[in-house]
Order: C-alpha cells, then structure tokens, then sequence
C-alpha cells in the first residue's frame, strides 16, 4: 500500500490491525507508530471533519525527538533491511556526521540483535574515543541496562549503560564546577578563551568517560577542581595564543609547587586527547 501511495487504506488497515486482540506487543507498537507516522505524513488522508485542527494540535505536540522517531519507523516500513543498513554505515564506512546520524536512529529501532551488534563492535573495534561515549548513548538511549567493558586506550573500562549521561546537563554537578572556574577568570576580559575551554572540555569529558582520569575529577574537593580548571585554562591558552605563560596560569588558580605534577598530569590528559583528533 505504501509503494503504491495508497495512504488512506495503510491507515485503516493499520487501526483495524490494533484492535484485534492477541497479538504480540512488539507488532503492536510497530503498527501504532507507523500509523502515527502516516497520520504525520500525509494528514489529508485522515478520515473525519476535523482533520486538519487534529494535525495542527498533533503537530504542535510533536517535539523534535518524536518527530525523529516517527521518520525513522517510517523508514523501516518502507525498507525492512533499514537497521542492517544503519548498522553497516556504522561499523564499515569512514567517520562523518553520517555515521551519528545513523547512530541516533538506531537508538529508536526495536532488536536486542542491535544492541549486541554495537556492543561486540564497541568491545572489539579501536575508535576514537568521542565514537565509543556516542555508542554508550545509543545503547542507553534504546534502554539497554547493566555493565559493559571496553578498552578506551590502553586502559579496560567498565560502564553502566544505564548512568551514560545523554545531555551535556546530566553530568555531574563538579563536572560543570570545573569549567566555571576557568569563566570566573576568563569570561570578561578573555571570552574567546572561555568559549573555547566550554567546548574543549565537554568533549574531553565525553572521551574519559568511564575512566580512572574521569574518576579522579569527580572528587568534589576544591583543591582537584582548581588543577583541572588550571589545566584547561593553560591548554586553551596555549591553543589560541601559542605561548605558554604556565607560572602565570598555575598563580592564577593557587596551584603551588607541592601540587605541581597534579596539574602536569592533567594537562598531559587533556593535550593527549586534543592530539587525537576532535
């Protein structure tokens, strides 16, 4: 019925098909968002008097994750291979923001074979750093729960699916500390560099996600906050203005000699992730 545009006749096919009793819930749920697809789609074809306010409240109540949502079953109805495809995209052609794109729709696609799917090539494939915290998100995205390992550099980690953060605001509240600090000293005179840390410093934490680095940042002491937000201030400085000026950003923060390393190594942390590639 698709293929030959009739629309009208998929829709009521689709309403008879939900209110026969016995089926699996699995169809169930295929068959109402398909239809809410075709009702998104192609209003016009909707039987009764007041289809065209019933689309334009339907509309206005569609936020953009289900209208998302509501193309990508779409999508699957015209095409039963589309997940194998999206997988494939995924996992065998070059990195681009095809490959995200493919990954967020996967995230509405039904199958515990996708989750083992992204769960094997995440365990067994080297990617950067940024793609495997994008994988976590898919997985959690589709409701995937429990503990899943991988090798992140040269060091095995252990995440729980289910704690992966999905918006920048879900990480924890001395995640967003840090980078304040670096504004309390950059955002006035200096907001090309505070813009800069903002960006370099979610991306960073996405990468460690996980990891001991990222364990280590979590302790909520003023002291482990200033290191880090030294370190980022010093990184971004040297990015945008090429000198270095260490002594005057480690005063800046109070990050005195006997702490000195700390700061070293975090600096070392975020210039190593910055020399994979953003």
């Amino acid at each position: 019925m698709l293929e030959s545009e009739r629309y009208g006749e998929a829709m009521e096919l689709l309403r008879f098909l939900l209110q026969c009793q016995g089926q699996e819930e699995r169809h169930i749920d295929e068959w109402q968002a398909l239809l809410e697809w075709l009702e998104t789609a192609f209003p016009h074809y909707i039987e009764g008097e007041d289809n065209e306010q019933a689309h334009l409240d339907k509309e206005i109540d569609l936020d953009e994750e289900e209208l998302t949502r509501l193309k990508v079953m779409g999508k699957l109805a015209e095409d039963t291979d589309y997940a194998n495809k999206l997988l494939y995209k995924v996992m065998h052609e070059a990195l681009s923001e095809q490959t995200m794109l493919a990954l967020e729709h996967l995230s509405y696609l039904n199958g515990e074979d996708i989750d083992r799917s992204l769960t094997e090539w995440l365990q067994t494939r080297a990617m950067h750093p940024l793609l495997q915290y994008r994988v976590l998100q898919t997985l959690h995205k589709r409701g995937m729960q429990g503990c899943v390992t991988f090798v992140r550099g040269q060091e095995q980690v252990e995440v729980e699916i289910e704690n992966v953060p999905l918006k920048d605001s879900d990480f924890p509240l001395v995640v967003h500390d840090i980078v304040d600090r670096v504004a309390q000293h950059t955002e006035v005179q200096e907001p090309t560099l505070y813009y800069f840390a903002q960006e370099l410093w979610i991306q960073f934490i996405k990468g460690a996600y996980g990891t001991n680095v990222y364990q280590s940042l979590l302790i909520e002491e003023d002291l482990v906050m200033d290191i880090w937000a030294a370190a980022l201030h010093q990184t971004v400085s040297e990015s945008l203005t090429g000198s270095r000026n260490e002594e005057e950003t480690r005063a800046m923060y109070g990050i005195t000699e006997n702490i000195r390393f700390q700061f070293e190594q975090a600096y070392r942390a975020l210039k190593q992730f910055i020399s994979e590639g953003l």
